[in-house]
């Protein structure tokens, strides 16, 4: 098969970004650009600079900014599905990969390539069924990416001793586009075995990513479009949250991407993570029981608010560890609820804890950020279109969060970046070096 533009220009980037990393890592290696202090030991590494990516950037402000550009300015650039509102997702991962936005043609040759590579494994099939139907969904989806490290090119590819460390990206990214080709598949054939009676829908040829998911999973449209929308809202956000930093780690390891990525996506079932759109809707649909399931007026809410803060609860789905304002994912889905759900119960009531809650929690004092984050939002849609299944809801987001972590370890094996080799201390180092006011160089 011929390299495709995608495959080329991707080439031609890397071996010019190499030089880049290689003369700050020996010329500029020991310029301190952070001071790590014990509570940042302590606490999980919050806000330490120390991992580089220039796939996307969160910034506290604008919110995720993919290669440079903001959420809306990336959704009105990228080639839009002929007659459809979103944009395709192939052309999504092209500018994650390369920074530059694809003609049509271009992502015509991504949705082609993957379609080629999208048949699943027999195995695989026959691993996922061989489990107990009440293991939970990310448990099968995690299983079957690693089931498939069989498939590893950069497995093969290292196993025989040949490949040299500057060509090493690229069988990381045939594996990285294999198993983005085949994700949507399993993600739905794990809902279809799971929750609708094995009833299993063979995928459409005709369709691309985004489109092809919705249909195998056997929600009309415009579920296509929420997926295209939803699968690139969650692809990516810096290298530091869980599943994209665990995706780096193991890959610094030169594991393949198989490996790299089911590990990821363990750590994106973290209920501190990934679950977490579970958990709010979970709890929007408590707080409607709760109040008849009628809308409350906003005094009502505004109590019920109170009520929950003061018992010592949170509000689910508000704040954030880095933004300080609206969360433009959940903005852009809320523009999406807007035009074609406005009438829904649920997303009326998340309306209205959007006009109410902010100025509660500015009152109660104790958040940093009284903004809603995308969590606050994305399990009411589903709901509306008949993805009732809330344990679900993290393998959508696995599956998004997918391209960009893949993108991320294909240019960190482009770029030879080290194993990942933080140094440790122990709690009688930081009491000493509290007591003495510092650890003397």
């Amino acid at each position: 098969m011929a390299e495709s533009t995608l495959k080329q220009t991707l080439k031609q980037k890397i071996e010019a970004f190499r030089p880049r990393t290689q003369k700050l890592n020996k010329e500029f290696g020991e310029v301190v650009i952070d001071k790590v202090n014990i509570g940042q030991a302590i606490g999980g590494a919050r806000d330490v600079r120390c991992l580089v990516t220039d796939i996307s950037y969160l910034d506290p402000q604008e919110g995720i900014r993919f290669r440079g550009k903001t959420i809306p300015e990336t959704f009105a650039a990228l080639p839009k599905v002929p007659g459809k509102e979103q944009p395709f997702v192939e052309g999504f991962f092209y500018f994650l990969l390369t920074g530059e936005i694809p003609t049509m043609d271009q992502t015509q040759e991504i949705v082609a390539d993957w379609k080629a590579r999208s048949a699943v494994p027999q195995y695989v099939f026959d691993v996922l069924r061989a489990m107990p139907r009440d293991s939970h969904p990310m448990t099968m989806f995690s299983t079957a990416i690693l089931a498939m490290q069989r498939e590893s090119k950069f497995a093969k590819k290292y196993a025989t001793g040949t490949m040299k460390k500057n060509d090493m990206w690229e069988p990381m990214y045939e594996d990285s586009m294999d198993i983005l080709a085949r994700l949507p598949v399993i993600g739905a054939y794990i809902y279809r075995m799971k929750y609708k009676g094995d009833t299993i829908i063979p995928a459409d040829p005709k369709l691309d990513w985004g489109g092809n998911f919705a249909h195998m999973m056997g929600i009309p449209n415009p579920y296509d479009d929420v997926a295209r929308m939803y699968f690139i809202l969650h692809s990516d956000h810096e290298s530091g949250n869980v599943s994209a930093h665990t995706t780096h780690l193991v890959a610094s390891a030169l594991s393949d991407a198989y490996y790299s990525l089911s590990a990821g996506i363990n750590g994106l079932a973290g209920p501190l993570h990934g679950l977490a759109n579970q958990e709010v809707l979970g709890w929007i649909k408590q707080t409607m029981k709760k109040l008849n399931n009628t809308l409350p007026s906003k005094e009502q809410l505004k109590q019920f608010l109170w009520d929950t803060l003061n018992s010592g609860q949170v509000i689910p789905g508000y704040g954030h560890a880095v933004l300080r304002k609206t969360d433009p994912r959940y903005v852009a889905q809320n523009e999406f609820s807007k035009k074609h759900l406005p009438n829904d119960p649920l997303f009326q009531l998340v309306n209205m804890i959007y006009e109410v809650a902010p100025g509660v929690l500015t009152e109660h004092g104790k958040t940093k950020n009284p903004w809603p984050n995308v969590d606050a939002h994305s399990g009411v849609i589903q709901v509306h279109y008949g993805v009732v299944e809330e344990d679900f809801y993290t393998v959508l987001f696995g599956i998004g969060r997918a391209l960009g972590v893949l993108a991320n370890i294909t240019w960190d094996r482009g770029l030879g970046y080290a194993i990942e080799r933080p140094k440790s201390v122990t709690t009688d180092m930081l009491e000493k070096w509290a007591h003495e006011g510092g650890r003397k160089i």
